[in-house]
Order: C-alpha cells, then structure tokens, then sequence
C-alpha cells in the first residue's frame, strides 16, 4: 500500500489540532518538531485503518446504489 502522505499545509493544519489537545488533556507542550513527528506517526501507524474504514464506507454507499439501479432496472421489465 502506499502510504499515506500530507502536504506541508496539511501537516501544519494536523499538527495545529494536535497542540491544544496534548495542552488541554496531557498538560504537554507539543512543539513543531514533536508535533509533526506525532502526525508522521499517525499517518504510518495508525492513518490505514482511517483509510480502511473510509473505503468500506464508500463500498457500502457503492453497493447501495448499484443495488437501487439493479432494482430500478427490474422494475421496468415487462413481463
């Protein structure tokens, strides 16, 4: 699999997300460089189960409307 990769906006964005929680929650200072190594991490480690889910998702939404079309499609047979 590919791994997953975040521009440098969208690691700044995550990593911004990150500090209040680690303040509020852990009572750490997260900074840049920990902050981005935190997010490197979690898209290695922890980012394919996101992404997992989100295709089964979109699988599941896929299958739903293939089934209503199939169904559509069966109810202009004529008989």
């Amino acid at each position: 699999m590919t791994p997953i990769r975040f521009s440098r906006e969208e690691i700044t964005a995550i990593a911004a997300k990150l500090r209040p929680y680690f303040r509020d929650e852990f009572d750490v200072d997260l900074r840049d460089l920990p902050a981005e190594m935190l997010v490197d991490f979690l898209a290695r480690e922890i980012g394919p189960f996101f992404y997992n889910r989100a295709l089964y998702d979109a699988q599941a939404i896929v299958k739903k409307k293939a089934d209503d079309i199939a169904e559509a499609i069966a109810g202009l047979e004529r008989g």
